[in-house]
């Protein structure tokens, strides 16, 4: 996988704010969750992540991408940035929300996004919820990212087309879904 340029992905977003859209779709989302704690799954350039901890949650970002990460640092050297590979992340920690905004699990190669999913799992307190928004139709289908959550023990339980909760649309484009430790113990 190509690595980014940090740098060039925070300007794309910091233009788009001085135009007037609204970049926080998904801290808004993740905040209506009422967290003190988040992991940001693929921080990228720490915009979700710095974007919580200014409305006061305790976040922890992490990105397999050096530039994302070196990026995030320079814009809020005060947060904890980690540059780690999420599908074997442990960071020793639980939260009550794991969030992977902007086509993460996308970004994971094929055969370890099983794995990016249990690691994202094991970091969810009883009760957390791990919110997840990709494209569709690029190669991985809805269907497989909730076979990886039973597997991981979660269950669906909320899920729209984008981040301010549009509902959901079958042949859309996007999906924004929210996963939840089942109750039960789950049989493999």
């Amino acid at each position: 996988m190509a690595a980014f340029d940090g740098r060039a992905y925070q300007a794309r977003f910091e233009k788009l704010a001085a135009e007037g859209l609204d970049v926080h779709g998904e801290a808004s989302l993740v905040l209506s969750f009422h967290p003190s704690s988040v992991l940001d799954a693929g921080c990228g350039t720490g915009r979700v992540a710095i974007e919580l901890a200014r409305r006061g949650v305790d976040v922890v970002g992490v990105d397999v991408d050096e530039s994302m990460i070196s990026e995030a640092k320079r814009s809020e050297p005060r947060l904890t940035w980690v540059q780690e590979d999420l599908a074997t992340l442990a960071l020793g920690r639980r939260f009550d929300v794991v969030v992977m905004a902007g086509n993460v699990p996308l970004f994971c190669p094929l055969g370890k996004r099983s794995q990016l999913v249990a690691a994202c799992a094991q970091h969810l307190d009883a009760g957390g919820a791990l919110i997840a928004g990709f494209e569709l139709g690029r190669g991985y289908e809805l269907s497989e990212y909730d076979d990886a959550c039973r597997l991981a023990g979660l269950a669906v339980t909320d899920r729209w087309s984008t981040w301010d909760r549009k509902p959901f649309l079958s042949d859309g484009t996007y999906a924004v879904s929210v996963h939840r430790r089942e109750s039960r113990p789950v049989r493999l």
